[in-house]
């Protein structure tokens, strides 16, 4: 379970961080108002269909081919770690992968005597890792990059303005840290493929089944 929280505190965390400065991230690339809009309007609807069918890939590739879910979880958090480096396409569809993934991972694992508890502890670590990475980490940055810009131009920040940093220079940092952190994510999630390779090999849904058909036998006696 460590492990799920260590690829949920970073991978997710990482994840939010990107979409939370997507607008500011855009408007640094000197894009339009109007071109940040539709941009942002993308990025939910990509985040929708991810979450929406993240589950059948991993399915069909779990029945017909035993590939364990959690491999499908390391390549979302590789796919978002080249994303962003890109800084523009931070996560796409990636977040919308990542949060059924790991809901369907805690489910299969442990099964759902603590179900709830875990599932709560996990979702938990999103909001606390966006904070960290998104507040005081790329938050802290872009106002460090803002006021050298101010400084360039011999300007002095007025009490209450919001900073406003244009250039590559404004995320380039933050998002080189944000790639090292998922590339952890991705390497703890590499870590539980290899601890639950037997489990996704066996039969995992075999007592469904056993059950479904006693309860036939059941009602046609």
């Amino acid at each position: 379970m460590l492990i799920i929280f260590i690829a949920t505190l970073f991978g997710l965390g990482s994840s939010f961080t990107a979409t939370d400065n997507l607008g500011q991230i855009q408007e640094a690339l000197g894009y339009r108002p109007q071109a940040i809009n539709t941009f942002v309007s993308l990025h939910s609807i990509w985040n929708f269909f991810g979450r929406i069918f993240s589950r059948f890939p991993s399915e069909i590739l779990l029945m017909k081919y035993k590939i364990p879910r959690p491999l499908m979880l390391t390549l979302a958090l590789i796919l978002a770690s080249f994303g962003y480096l890109f800084i523009v396409f931070p996560s796409l569809v990636t977040l919308g992968l990542q949060l059924p993934l790991c809901v369907t991972i805690i489910s299969k694992l442990f099964r759902l005597k603590h179900y709830v508890l875990l599932l709560n502890f996990s979702q938990l670590m999103s909001p606390l890792a966006s904070y960290i990475l998104n507040v005081k980490i790329t938050g802290a940055l872009y106002d460090k990059e803002a006021m050298k810009e101010l400084a360039r131009l011999g300007l002095q920040r007025i009490k209450g303005q919001p900073l406003t940093c244009i250039g590559t220079q404004c995320y380039k940092l933050s998002f080189t840290i944000l790639t090292a952190v998922t590339l952890f994510a991705a390497l703890g999630s590499l870590v539980l493929v290899m601890r639950t390779l037997k489990f996704y090999r066996s039969d995992i849904y075999k007592k469904f089944r056993d059950n479904a058909e006693e309860v036939v036998k059941a009602e046609e006696k």
